[in-house]
């Protein structure tokens, strides 16, 4: 039997590597033939990234290097054009024949008038509508020029200028350090805010109800306890109104005017008999705030009777005013109420406090509360309650309440705070000065957009005063430095009466020396007298008291 030998197995071979030896430090010493023909540019880590087509580089000497390389800028990448063009295609611009339809519809509308009418001379006219947007005063075009609006009061020639104050320079003022306000007094009668509403929202709507009591918007010098405390307490007397628009102006961009009276030693500042101070304004720091059509419900005058309207009966309603319901009262009652006066008055408490503002000026203010909650420890808590409206989100550039109050209520926040950041601040200060435990928003929108009388309650959000300030960026430090230099400004002139406006087209307020029987004899020509068609007539038909 024969045998089979396997073949040998030949020996496996291992092939050296070839090694570079570099001597003088490490890597290939020759380019590898996989590299030979690539294009090669040193680069740092720490080199930025740009994009193709930043212009910056190039318009603002500020950024030139700041894509510059370390190692300098190379050519290997560079863009070199070649000769070849034989992808070159012209661009077909024959004129498309149009269906015999859509040239009638081009000649009925150059028969209407869409290009302008060519006059005998040769010259086209153009209608209003072209004018218009040739010029950019489109209604809703952003970068049309400011309408030129009217001063809140009538600058006389014999009114002296003092001073200019513009709202850049007044914005780094700061006086830090103020205390919280000491009370001197406490009168009126509040109510308790009824929790359910809280509850209320888009799906749960309550309607706003008509809420017929008096309120008292008293100024300054016609206060009863203001006039006793001004023997013994305090140098400068105003109320919180007139505070809070002092210390937001540089917020505002409609007129304003307050009257001020130095007495001495002592400062009164006033408002104006029968004018439209005490009104809340609407979208006045919007981009495109409301047209000033005075027929229309949604002019501004039109828009603040509404908001105050709003706001007066907002405040009311939400409260326990049944005739068994307990209620808060301070010591002393309402200054304002008389025995002859008819009617209810609304649920408010007044606390007349003292701020010692330094170098021997004490601000003594009337503030205000509109009611009160019980808290969750059974401690007394003090409200401050106000109320948003919603008019038309078209025309106002915002968002429909309806369908985001609910889900993104921030949303409805960020853009109130955008375009009421005057209101808002104000508001805000109230409540900071009369020492407001919470400060309760409303949010009421029109049932109808057209309709400006009936009103829905939509939900309600409530804040801490000092929590809400920082929220909208509003320095106290800023607004008693405001005060103060007013206030300084005022104490150096002579004994008389003065006057200091918001400019109503200029970011400035000015301060004005007028002679003393200013408004003492034409105070009602001032303002107008109130179209009877409104449903909001007898908001000015009592003098210092309002009834809504």
């Amino acid at each position: 039997m024969s045998e089979h030998v396997l073949p040998a197995e030949e020996p496996i071979r291992f092939i050296a590597p070839i090694i570079q030896d570099n001597p003088t430090g490490w890597g290939p010493c020759e380019m590898p033939d996989q590299f030979r023909d690539m294009p090669y540019q040193p680069f740092s880590k720490g080199d930025r990234l740009g994009t193709i087509s930043d212009w910056t580089v190039v318009q603002d000497k500020k950024y030139q290097n700041k894509f510059a390389s370390q190692f300098g800028a190379g050519s290997s990448y560079a863009y070199f054009h070649d000769q070849d063009e034989s992808s070159f295609h012209l661009v077909d611009t024959t004129r498309v024949q149009k269906p015999p339809y859509q040239r009638g519809r081009a000649r009925g509308q150059r028969g209407r008038g869409a290009r302008g009418a060519r006059t005998p001379g040769g010259m086209t006219t153009l209608n209003k509508q072209q004018r218009d947007r040739k010029l950019g005063k489109r209604w809703g075009q952003r970068g049309a020029p400011m309408k030129i609006r009217d001063a809140s009061v009538t600058v006389r020639p014999t009114w002296v200028t003092i001073e200019d104050m513009d709202f850049p320079r007044l914005a780094k003022l700061s006086l830090p350090g103020i205390k919280e306000g000491e009370d001197i007094a406490c009168c009126g009668t509040l109510e308790y805010y009824e929790k359910s509403y809280d509850r209320v929202n888009v799906k749960h709507e309550k309607s706003l109800q008509r809420i017929d009591r008096i309120f008292h918007t008293v100024t300054t010098t016609d206060d009863p306890v203001i006039r006793r405390l001004s023997k013994t307490v305090g140098t400068v007397y105003a109320t919180d109104t007139i505070l809070a628009t002092i210390m937001c102006c540089t917020r505002s961009n409609y007129s304003w005017d307050i009257v001020m009276e130095k007495i001495g030693d002592k400062l009164f500042l006033d408002k104006r008999d029968n004018t439209e101070f005490d009104l809340l304004t609407v979208n006045e720091t919007s981009v495109e705030p409301p047209a000033d059509d005075g027929t229309s419900i949604n002019s501004p005058r039109n828009l603040a009777l509404e908001a105050t309207f709003i706001n007066h009966n907002f405040s009311q309603q939400v409260l326990k005013s049944g005739p068994t319901e307990p209620k808060y009262k301070f010591p002393e009652s309402n200054p304002f109420v008389s025995e002859e006066e008819e009617g209810e008055v609304a649920s408010v408490g007044y606390r007349y406090r003292k701020w010692n503002l330094n170098n021997g000026v004490v601000l003594v203010a009337r503030c205000e509360h509109d009611a009160v909650l019980q808290g969750p420890q059974g401690e007394t808590q003090f409200l401050t309650i106000k109320a948003l409206n919603e008019w038309d989100s078209k025309l106002a550039n915002g968002v429909e309440w309806r369908q985001k109050l609910d889900t993104q209520r921030g949303a409805v926040l960020a853009n109130e705070l955008r375009n009421n950041s005057c209101k808002l601040a104000k508001w805000t200060v109230q409540a900071l000065l009369a020492g407001s435990d919470q400060i309760k928003f409303g949010y009421v929108s029109r049932v109808q957009v057209r309709d400006n009388s009936r009103h829905v309650i939509l939900g309600t959000q409530q804040f801490k005063p000092h929590e809400f300030a920082a929220q909208i960026n509003l320095s106290m430090d800023n607004a008693w430095g405001i005060l103060r230099c007013i206030i300084d400004i005022c104490m150096k002139q002579k004994d008389g009466k003065y006057l200091i406006m918001k400019d109503p087209n200029k970011p400035l307020i000015r301060l004005y020396d007028i002679p003393d029987n200013t408004f003492e004899s034409d105070a009602s020509e001032e303002s107008g007298d109130e179209p009877a068609d409104t449903p909001f007539a007898p908001l000015y038909s009592y003098g210092n008291s309002k009834r809504i």
